[in-house]
């Protein structure tokens, strides 16, 4: 029955409660659900121990398999271990990275000194000669062959000479004349001017090979 309330000439209200009676059921039945299921528990695995050793079987061939593949990856950063090592007093592989490192600094300091030479020999080679144009041809009528000549010499600019050279029975005669930027700086003959066309027209370039 519910709790009652009562009350004493003070008028204060007494809680009254009823007395503990016996366990319920439920209570007293715990350690034996408990042990009914541990016994499910083992009847569920007695009963599936063929899938359990399927599925133990499938998972131990996929560690093998696991196993394999880091084997042979080993194996390979073993191999490439050794063809960075090949060749190599150091033990360590920080002190073979460092001499690696090193070499890399003195080919790329070596080739900035190279690239400066080059630029240098560039430059240099704008002011060669190295553009020629020459004509012969015979200017006396007492004279055989083509003795005489018109050389034409210019550097990449256009900028050089054009020598003539006249020869005879009794004597040669020399001339030279300066040119600047493809322009002489007095007359010309015919064949000079045309050894000076010579080296200005450019050279064809080779046909590229495929």
């Amino acid at each position: 029955s519910p709790a009652c309330w009562g009350g004493d000439p003070a008028g204060r209200r007494i809680h009254r409660t009823r007395r503990a009676g016996p366990r319920p059921r439920a209570a007293l039945d715990s350690g034996t659900s408990e042990g009914g299921t541990a016994i499910d528990v083992i009847a569920a695995i007695q009963a599936n121990v063929a899938a359990l050793v399927i599925v133990l079987g499938l998972v131990s061939l996929l560690l093998v398999g696991l196993a394999i593949v880091q084997a042979r990856r080993t194996r390979r950063l073993a191999a490439r271990f050794e063809a960075i090592t090949r060749g190599s007093e150091e033990r360590s592989l920080e002190a073979i990275l460092d001499a690696h490192l090193t070499r890399v600094h003195q080919v790329v300091r070596d080739l900035e000194d190279a690239m400066a030479r080059t630029a240098v020999l560039e430059r240099d080679l704008r002011r060669a000669f190295s553009r020629v144009g020459l004509v012969r041809y015979n200017p006396f009528e007492d004279t055989g062959g083509n003795q005489s000549f018109a050389l034409a010499l210019l550097d990449e600019h256009g900028d050089g000479f054009v020598m003539s050279s006249l020869h005879a029975r009794n004597q040669t005669r020399v001339y030279a004349k300066g040119v600047r930027a493809g322009q002489p700086d007095s007359a010309m003959s015919g064949e000079e001017q045309e050894a000076l066309k010579a080296a200005l027209t450019p050279a064809p370039r080779l046909a590229e090979t495929g």
